[in-house]
């Protein structure tokens, strides 16, 4: 059985016994985003999964926040232990945001399918954005079945129907509010007028990007790679945004190669 904590209100697991390593999913997601990464990762790793504000088992937030804010949980969900961190999309902008507040809990960043934000930044393609907004409302099953293709490499869901299928019932076991989905839509705009001084983290750091992602398009994570201090870059081609449940084997490969 999984070790459980709670960190204020937010739902917390932890498995298996090491170093810690904290594991950040992206909007709206619940810590099932990393399904296919803890079995793995806690055989060498105290992993460290939770779901975030308003997301699975975690009660919506009653008070107006950005993404320092959700920095501020998973500072509280480590509870002063320095740990590793592998973070996939708007979990990127909270490791990140948390790299700079609290450098002395993060021992290293894994930044999958993310950036940094800023007047740079390459938003989604319109079509992928307006297929979004359409989708907001519909019955949730009908919202993950529509949207849930582009978080992949175009033809992704198609060639894996089976996969997709479980990932859809998966998704639909805890849906997110669209109210919750709203609220980080906020904060990752909060963020991305901000912008990142990730120039200031100094921290051993890996960024991961697939080059068809329709999500955050991949110009996000060169960049991000580039102005990082001490970071590696490793580009996915033929792969999307979702790599921990799209490419599971060779993502899971990448990281613990880069922990050891």
């Amino acid at each position: 059985m999984p070790a459980r904590q709670a960190s204020k209100e937010l739902y917390v697991e932890e498995h298996g016994e090491g170093p810690p390593l904290l594991l950040i999913q992206g909007l709206g997601q619940t810590m099932c985003a990393w399904s296919e990464q803890v079995p793995v990762f806690s055989r060498k790793f105290r992993t460290i999964t939770y779901d975030a504000r308003g997301t699975g088992r975690t009660p919506r937030s009653r008070v107006p926040y950005g993404i320092p804010e959700l920095a501020e949980d998973a500072k509280g969900v480590l509870a002063g232990r320095r740990a590793d961190i592998v973070a996939l999309s708007m979990g990127g902008y909270v490791a990140l945001t948390l790299a700079l507040a609290q450098p002395e809990l993060v021992r290293s960043l894994v930044l999958v399918g993310t950036g940094a934000g800023g007047p740079d930044r390459v938003p989604r393609p319109a079509a992928v954005r307006e297929a979004f907004t359409a989708a907001m409302g519909l019955p949730y099953e009908q919202f993950a079945r529509l949207t849930m293709p582009y978080t992949f490499a175009p033809g992704w869901a198609e060639a894996h129907p089976q996969r997709f299928e479980e990932l859809v019932a998966a998704r639909n076991e805890r849906p997110t509010p669209y109210e919750v989905i709203e609220e980080h839509v906020r904060a990752c705009y909060g963020f991305y007028e901000a912008g990142c001084e990730v120039e200031r983290i100094g921290v051993r750091a890996l960024v991961v990007h697939g080059d068809e992602d329709l999500i955050v398009p991949v110009e996000n994570g060169r960049v991000l790679a580039s102005r990082l201090r001490n970071a590696d870059y490793v580009e996915l081609a033929g792969r999307g945004h979702n790599l921990p449940l799209e490419d599971p084997d060779t993502l899971n490969r990448i990281v613990l190669d880069f922990l050891a």
